[in-house]
């Protein structure tokens, strides 16, 4: 007996399964998608459009006004969901496909799902080539977004409706696998979107979709406790996959149990809360203090959920010393720096390790001086934060801003979420953001992707619309990527936006003349080429933001400002305050060396000198001590 049938187009069919997923989050079950964002052109508007609007009420359809930015905001969701539930995002056949590379290379780069759905050329060739269509010469099968290859994690190209029964379930796998998730790319040809098939009404009944479960491997626990138990100095970095497998807790009771210190990436920032004894701070390039110095120290380092970006390491200088344990679900992470590897979810992999490692403790001495470190620098952060007189003509910078930002939330600080991406703030927040929850410190690093900012905060506040989303981004980012105000503003999401306006890429300025090279090409004021008696252009970002449709407004200075976040924070839609800030500083403390290549000949004798202090860098972390 055959099963029945409906006859729908691949669209209708492609709109109706994804509507039909669905997933337990905290005990209830909801939709995994919980919609998807849309911009319509030719090659998804006719057919795809037709879908989504019939289905509206169970996959809800939004407009957005960028499409690298509209899934920018999907990816920002999905990590606000710690993976649990994400967004589709279609576009046109041509520049609005293209415009989802960068987007898709930022959400493999940190592991996040994503679905994209791109309109592609007709399968038929009949009406070649087609507005938007790019031909190659060498090979008829290739369209524009052959480009989204080497960023998605599955890429497929229904070429015909039947097709749709195994890319699907296929795509979803990847999408909710912790340790395959990122970008899928489904791309769609208009004229097989447009054809009708039978398909199984089964394909359309409601699933509960479940990421499989990672245990861990019995001898790479027992591998992993032998080393542990003969450490003297262990440290734990925490990266983002604590967060996305949502073992804060299980990581504390391990820590507690077992008396070692944590330091955080960047993704990782929240597993501990800041005032915890054992809390370090962040490790690495922005490091903190207490965290740089012991794990320059440590015999070894348990990296959880973390993919070692050079950042976290120092450009694999800092604890270059130490024996290296991983706990990674991604067996491609767990297994970098010839690491002694646990392929497993960070719960799972954590609950087994406290099993084996029954009685064992850090030294006292250790974790003492751990707790000694970690107080002191959180001193320092209550004293780089905290309010103060500026001298006449004195702008503030970043930490003064952020400690603003974090006195005007009074006794609610725990209900902000933060969210930056790129340039100098990133670097600033992950020192002095204070946050005790999970979830509270947003910041996209893996790609720092100028643009992400304002998008990103408009996924987040989707995600947790309970919670005071604060923007925080610099004029450089604001200036490349700020259409979703409009959009944020259309949908009723209220975001809090801090404008950091330094004239300029203050954050590369400030790299260009460490490495000896001479002011170049970043600071409008400075060093910028402009027309001849003309200058600098003097953007007006509250006025710009009050054209999208948001409140907005320009202060002078901290005490303005104090008094603005206390309106905005009151406010029912999205409000944007700029401020100018210093380029040329930032916070000294902390840190640790980062390898960026100096030219190895020049005529400035900078650059020279740069060049010997990274030439006597790369010597000691290559093993020459002495250097």
């Amino acid at each position: 007996m055959s099963q029945p049938t409906i006859r729908l187009t691949m669209a209708q069919a492609l709109v109706r399964h994804l509507a039909a997923q669905q997933v337990r989050v905290a005990g209830e079950t909801v939709p995994l998608f919980a919609g998807v964002f849309a911009i319509f052109g030719h090659g998804n508007v006719a057919a795809l459009g037709e879908a989504l609007h019939e289905h509206r009420a169970a996959l809800p359809t939004w407009r957005a006004h960028n499409e690298q930015a509209m899934a920018h905001t999907a990816i920002a969701y999905a990590k606000a969901q710690a993976r649990r539930r994400m967004l589709a995002v279609t576009t046109s056949i041509g520049p609005g496909a293209t415009n989802l590379v960068t987007a898709a290379a930022l959400a493999h780069v940190n592991r996040l799902p994503v679905l994209l759905l791109p309109g592609d050329v007709f399968v038929s060739r009949a009406p070649d080539p087609v507005l938007q269509q790019m031909e190659d010469f060498a090979d008829g099968t290739v369209s524009v977004n052959d480009c989204l290859k080497p960023v998605s994690r599955y890429f497929d190209r229904i070429v015909a409706p039947a097709q749709l029964l195994t890319a699907l379930p296929r795509a979803i796998q990847v999408l909710v696998d912790p340790a395959l998730c990122g970008p899928v790319t489904l791309a769609l040809p208009q004229d097989v979107q447009a054809q009708a098939f039978d398909y199984p009404v089964a394909f359309f009944e409601p699933r509960i979709v479940a990421a499989p479960a990672s245990l861990p491997p019995p001898e790479q626990i027992a591998a992993a406790a032998e080393a542990l138990r003969a450490a003297r100095r262990p440290v734990i970095v925490a990266g983002g996959g604590v967060l996305y497998g949502e073992a804060a807790d299980a990581l504390r009771g391990f820590a507690e149990r077992h008396a070692i210190p944590i330091a955080e990436t960047q993704a990782g920032k929240g597993s501990l809360p800041f005032d915890h004894p054992l809390q370090l701070g962040p490790v690495g390039v922005c490091g903190s203090s207490a965290a740089n110095a012991l794990c320059a120290e440590t015999d070894l380092v348990l990296a959880v959920g973390t993919r070692l970006a050079d950042f976290t390491t120092g450009s694999n200088a800092l604890y270059a010393q130490a024996r290296l344990v991983t706990l990674n679900v991604n067996a491609y992470d767990a297994h970098k720096n010839s690491a002694l590897a646990i392929a497993a979810d960070a719960n799972r992999g954590l609950d087994a390790l406290t099993r084996a490692l029954t009685g064992w403790r850090a030294p006292a001495d250790w974790h003492g001086r751990a707790a000694r470190l970690g107080e002191e620098w959180r001193a320092t952060v209550a004293r780089l934060t905290a309010a103060r007189e500026f001298a006449p003509g004195e702008l503030p910078y970043e930490a003064d801003v952020i400690g603003a930002v974090q006195r005007s939330a009074a006794d609610s600080a725990d209900n902000d979420v933060v969210v930056c991406a790129a340039g100098g703030l990133p670097g600033e927040l992950i020192k002095l953001w204070r946050t005790r929850t999970p979830g509270g410190y947003h910041v996209e690093y893996g790609y720092s992707c100028m643009g992400y900012e304002i998008a990103g905060g408009l996924g987040v506040k989707m995600a947790r619309p309970e919670r005071e989303v604060i923007v925080m981004v610099g004029d450089g980012s604001y200036l490349m990527l700020n259409s979703e105000i409009a959009t944020s503003v259309m949908l009723g999401h209220k975001l809090v936006i801090v404008v950091l306006d330094n004239r300029g890429f203050g954050c590369i300025g400030r790299l260009q003349r460490a490495c000896g090279d001479a002011p170049f090409n970043n600071l409008l004021d400075e060093d910028c080429a402009t027309a001849a008696g003309g200058g600098a252009p003097a953007v007006d970002f509250a006025a710009h933001a009050r054209a999208l449709g948001a409140t907005a407004e320009h202060v002078a200075d901290i005490a303005e400002f104090e008094q603005a976040m206390k309106r905005a924070r009151a406010a029912n839609s999205t409000y944007v305050i700029s401020i100018r800030t210093d380029p040329h500083r930032s916070t000294r403390e902390g840190g640790s060396w980062w390898e960026v290549a100096v030219p190895e000949v020049s005529t400035r004798a900078s650059v020279r000198e740069a060049r010997e202090g990274y030439a006597a860098a790369l010597r000691k972390r290559d093993g020459d001590l002495e250097a």
